[in-house]
């Protein structure tokens, strides 16, 4: 997410909070025993429903989904071009240098398995395993949300009950009656908002980075893939741009020959450091 994105949900959030404290009622909009009621139901059948290194997993990808951007498909596609490049000029053997340098840990691997010597098919084999597998698990966690996005509603009817037992139980007793109302209207609005404002956001921005993240890696397959089949580079520039929008492909981006240059400048670069250090 981007500063527009979070000015967005703030501006939101700020116009929602109006509306709950701009009633002549809007002490009765909070009610602890309503939202305690609620999130403490929703939480334990969650804990019930999930053994305890999986909801901390999905908790923890949900932060990262909101504050971790991955790799835009330009940004890979330009990297896969320079590795091409490079080992054209130097041979496969010089991505171990690549191999260290990049932060992106299914490049990484990719390019392990590269120079490690694996044939096409077998780190193929591997990495779409790899990816099957990974989408599993984020599917699994976007299912978690998704489950305590069905809860809450469930447990604020649950404490709306509870509310109107006291009512009953406080007939004749005007006193029992104010206390309990809130309870009674308030914990269905808790459950509410809690599934449709936090739960189910949480679970399709999950979902949103899961599928941003399989096209880098299927990305990341195609240009290795190409790579080891020594395929022309121009070539591989076609191949990879057909993963982008038509509005990215326009944008401008790195020709072969400007990538070309930018491999020769940090090889005489390299070149100096060695010869400095000797």
């Amino acid at each position: 997410m981007n500063g527009y994105n979070w000015l967005a949900v703030t501006l939101c959030v700020g116009i929602f909070l109006t509306t709950f404290l701009a009633g002549d009622g809007a002490g009765l909009m909070l009610n602890i025993i309503g939202i305690t009621v609620v999130i403490s139901g929703t939480l334990g059948a969650t804990f019930l429903s999930y053994p305890q290194s999986d909801i901390k997993a999905a908790f923890k990808v949900a932060r990262n989904s909101y504050l971790v951007d991955p790799p835009t498909a330009k940004e890979i596609v330009n990297g896969l071009m320079d590795l091409s490049i490079r080992s054209r000029h130097e041979g496969v053997l010089s991505l171990e240098n690549a191999e260290e340098e990049t932060t992106v840990m299914f490049l990484k691997s990719a390019l392990g398995m590269l120079v490690d010597g694996y044939r096409e098919a077998e780190f193929r084999d591997v990495l779409f395993t790899e990816m099957y597998f990974f989408q599993q698990r984020r599917r699994q966690q976007e299912r978690l949300f998704r489950h305590m996005a069905r809860l809450a509603p469930s447990f604020g009817v649950a404490g709306s009950v509870i509310g109107l037992i006291g009512m009953l139980a406080g007939i004749g007793e005007v006193g029992v009656v104010i206390k309990t109302i809130p309870i009674a209207l308030t914990s269905t609005l808790y459950g509410i908002v809690l599934a449709n404002f936090m739960f189910i956001p949480a679970a399709e921005s999950i979902n949103v980075k899961t599928e941003k993240e399989l096209l880098m890696q299927k990305l990341v397959v195609e240009g290795v893939s190409a790579i080891a089949s020594e395929h022309n580079t121009i070539r591989l520039q076609t191949k990879l741009e057909s993963f982008l929008t038509p509005a990215a492909r326009a944008e401008n981006h790195l020709s072969f020959e400007e990538l070309r240059n930018k491999y020769q400048e940090l090889k005489l670069a390299r070149l100096d450091e060695a010869g400095e250090t000797a």
